[in-house]
């Protein structure tokens, strides 16, 4: 299922001119000045800019509320088997572009904390916590755990909230 999440190409969200330096091409109009590679134009007597490829590395983090309200549901399925799936799309989703991916588990309290790490083994480990976890607590408390990741997480990360 996570083959088809992303159905066109992929975009970066980040905005920027990237680091890895690419190719040299003809000026069009509308490229940045600021990109002309003055050598190759004085060169060929023509106008010419250096293109970057941008490194795109995005942190995912996974917030899952494991209270009591998770083993609600139907008679097929509860919810913590409806989050366990999206969880587990969203991380080998992510596992594909090569990002970081990490779970917090909180109920009225962080019940548990794995950092952001790449790797398919690592995608693994957060599927069978999610699986065989087993909460302290009944309560929800999602500011508490909106403020443990606001100290936690250092840079950008896209958050969900399950």
């Amino acid at each position: 299922m996570s083959d088809h999440v992303f159905g066109g190409e992929y975009h970066s969200t980040f905005k920027g001119r990237g680091m890895t330096f690419s190719e040299v091409r003809q000026y069009q109009f509308g490229d940045d000045v600021r990109n002309i590679d003055w050598n190759v134009t004085a060169r060929y007597n023509e106008p010419f800019v250096k293109v970057f490829e941008e490194e795109r590395e995005l942190t995912m983090m996974l917030m899952v509320d494991v209270s009591g309200s998770e083993f609600f549901g139907t008679e097929q399925q509860f919810k913590n088997e409806v989050v366990t799936e999206i969880a587990a799309t969203l991380a080998f989703s992510a596992t594909q572009n090569n990002d970081k991916i990490g779970l917090i588990l909180f109920s009225d309290k962080v019940e548990l904390y794995i950092p952001p790490k790449k790797g398919r083994s690592h995608v693994l480990r957060i599927i069978r916590e999610l699986i065989e976890f087993q909460p302290e607590s009944k309560q929800t408390n999602v500011a508490e755990a909106l403020k443990f990741l606001s100290n936690v997480m250092k840079k950008k990360a896209i958050v969900f909230i399950l």
